[in-house]
């Protein structure tokens, strides 16, 4: 999803969608691919995991921590019934919410690199 929603952002057209109420779970390239690495080479861990961030925000949180990194205005919004004729079925995976929160990965003893939207957003941008 950053690849799509930097170039928008960058042009300063970016925005909340729907309502912007709707969690949206992140999680840094980095800290996944790490995080899969933690639980293949991690010796009694089985069963489900979630790979997101510790913190979980809202569409509006993470537009407006685009806009700070990015340094753009985030004026934008796009109404959930414009996002539904555009997108169709697809437009439940932005305007859906879900407020994941990795557990049993912390318990498990991984550490996050990149913790916070802005730091996973600033690292997205290097990588």
């Amino acid at each position: 999803a950053w690849g799509r929603m930097f170039p928008i952002f960058k042009a300063g057209l970016g925005g909340r969608l729907g309502s912007g109420r709707q969690y949206w779970s992140f999680i840094s390239l980095h800290d996944e691919v790490a995080a899969l690495r933690f639980l293949m080479e991690t010796p009694g861990l089985d069963g489900p995991f979630n790979l997101t961030a510790p913190q979980p925000l809202t569409n509006r949180e993470v537009t407006a921590a685009m806009g700070r990194v990015l340094r753009r205005p985030v004026a934008f919004a796009v109404p959930a019934p414009a996002l539904r004729l555009a997108l169709g079925e697809l437009s439940q995976d932005v305007l859906g919410s879900q407020r994941a929160r990795p557990a049993r990965l912390l318990e498990s003893g991984f550490t996050f690199t990149y913790p916070g939207i802005e730091e996973s957003i600033r690292a997205a941008i290097n990588e």
